[in-house]
């Protein structure tokens, strides 16, 4: 499903910046031709030439210091590409997006491509929840941009929640996904229930279950994955509700 697809991995700064690393080279074994597009930033957490490496293409960092490998530079790139996917994606990137900023590098081919664009968010949990980057988000999503994530767990920054950019695995099956054009189950409608389960005794007592939701959430994930309009009734959890799932 790989194979001869153009993609371009955008690396921007954050720390899980590292993970960017198993992205490309997964992406790589399954035969995608990969590109490498990193911030100034992103540059603090993993040399370029990491990528460069795993890649095996030059790396872009500055705007007026690309690779000659296209006559039109950055808006070669663009539009060579049949998909991008920015990993980790901070707060910064992701509003230079929703408000189309274009200064350096990777935001311009972001504004100039018109391939499909998939986003990792990585950042703190209070600045992932703050209003300002929900609404990019909203924005982003109403343009047509794959939200992939973000995962809950333990933070750098010693805080838990959601917030960590899902894993390179998760990142990888959602392009694969793309490639593939799973919508078997357009048009229908799911219902999914969700968590632990709770049945009263009496007033005061119940019979319950430590379920932690998961499953129902992975199912709900894939079932609006694979086209279907998909309502999740879900226990109280501390799981993010899979993007374009009501």
């Amino acid at each position: 499903m790989f194979s001869g697809r153009k993609i371009l991995v955008g690396v921007t700064g954050g720390i899980a910046a590292y993970k960017a690393a198993e992205v490309v080279s997964r992406l790589r074994k399954l035969n995608a031709e990969v590109r490498v597009a990193m911030t100034k930033s992103a540059t603090e957490f993993i040399a370029p030439l990491t990528l460069q490496s795993l890649s095996t293409n030059p790396v872009y960092v500055e705007m007026f210091n690309e690779p000659k490998l296209w006559n039109v530079e950055h808006i070669a790139l663009a539009e060579h590409i049949d998909a991008v996917v920015v990993a980790p994606a901070t707060a910064n990137i992701m509003t230079k997006m929703a408000i189309g900023l274009a200064d350096d590098f990777l935001s311009t081919v972001l504004l100039a491509t018109r391939a499909q664009i998939f986003v990792a968010p990585a950042m703190n949990h209070a600045m992932y929840h703050h209003p300002a980057i929900q609404a990019n988000l909203a924005i982003l999503k109403d343009r047509g941009v794959q939200i992939i994530g973000p995962a809950t767990g333990f933070q750098a920054c010693g805080t838990e929640g959601d917030g960590r950019m899902s894993e390179p695995v998760e990142i990888v099956e959602s392009l694969a996904r793309f490639f593939v054009g799973s919508d078997w189950l357009k048009g229908k409608k799911a219902l999914v229930t969700a968590g632990g389960t709770q049945e009263p005794l009496d007033p005061v007592r119940y019979l319950g279950n430590r379920s932690s939701g998961r499953m129902g959430y992975a199912i709900a994930q894939a079932l609006q994955e694979a086209g279907a309009e998909t309502i999740l009734v879900s226990a109280p959890t501390n799981l993010a509700t899979p993007p374009g799932v009501s």
